[in-house]
């Protein structure tokens, strides 16, 4: 056991050269390359201790090349799971692509959807969510996918899904519909988008309730999209829809969109630029 002891002692203990190295003038090796120490001295306690008066030390070409291939590891690391995360997060893959970077920057709210990025730790903290409301394409739904989207890449996980899809996959597992909703209130940011478009039944609203009054309990903030007027939201007609806009309405700060309809500016861009093919 002692000499396997003394055998380890001395193999962390001593330092590989290359050909190129050399010894300098304190006795230490020296890389050849960047001509700085490869070894260091223990203090004299340590060496009596050990019988050895030095150790390994990384030499400054050695360290850069380390410390290059780990921001490189890391950096894989961070791509794997943004990747993951954009993967779980989204139910349409398309939306990976809905980022700032890609913003026509036209938007009015664009930096109102930023700002919720760079106070994410505020927000989280507060309970702080948005109701993005307005007209039909005037980017309501892109502005909530970029906010994912940076989020996503600061390795918060986010989950933007709409109340159709909810629907069919609790109807598709109704034994796991508490697991399931308890899922999605696990995301520490949970988007709904289209809030509202669902098809209205007792059953459905009475999901839409459960989703979102879990929602609130989890005490974890909400963004959500709609095309439905505020007004409407805040003096519904019945009481079912009552107490789920009361709870949406507790959890996010209202944000009014009132650009242009932007599918519309596509497909009439589309529409001319089919005129002048046919022209030519």
């Amino acid at each position: 056991m002692k000499n396997e002891i003394e055998a380890m002692i001395t193999d962390i203990t001593t330092t590989t050269a290359e050909a190129e190295d050399y010894t300098g003038e304190d006795g230490l090796l020296y890389c050849g390359k960047c001509h700085t120490p490869k070894e260091a001295y223990f203090s004299k306690e340590t060496a009596q201790w050990l019988g050895h008066d030095r150790h390994p030390a990384e030499c400054d070409c050695h360290r850069a090349a380390r410390e290059k291939r780990e921001a490189a590891e890391s950096r894989q690391k961070h791509l794997e799971k943004v990747e993951d995360l954009k993967r779980r997060g989204f139910t349409d893959p398309a939306m990976r692509n809905w980022t700032f970077e890609h913003d026509n920057g036209r938007n009015p709210q664009t930096e109102t959807a930023r700002f919720y990025v760079e106070s994410w730790e505020t927000m989280q903290a507060e309970n702080i969510g948005y109701l993005f409301w307005g007209g039909v394409g005037t980017g309501k739904s892109y502005l909530a996918a970029c906010i994912a989207n940076a989020l996503m890449e600061k390795e918060v996980a986010v989950c933007m899904t709409n109340f159709a899809t909810i629907l069919n996959d609790l109807a598709a597992s109704f034994e796991g519909r508490n697991e399931y909703i308890s899922r999605l209130c696990r995301y520490p940011l949970l988007i709904i988008d289209d809030f509202g478009m669902e098809r209205g039944t007792d059953y459905g609203l009475e999901q839409v309730f459960h989703v979102i009054d879990t929602r609130y309990r989890s005490n974890k903030p909400l963004i959500a999209t709609t095309n439905r007027p505020l007004d409407e939201l805040k003096k519904p007609t019945d009481t079912a829809h009552s107490r789920i806009y009361d709870r949406l309405l507790s959890m996010c700060v209202p944000i009014r969109f009132t650009g242009v309809n932007f599918r519309q500016e596509t497909a009439k861009r589309k529409m001319e630029t089919m005129k002048k093919l046919l022209a030519e």
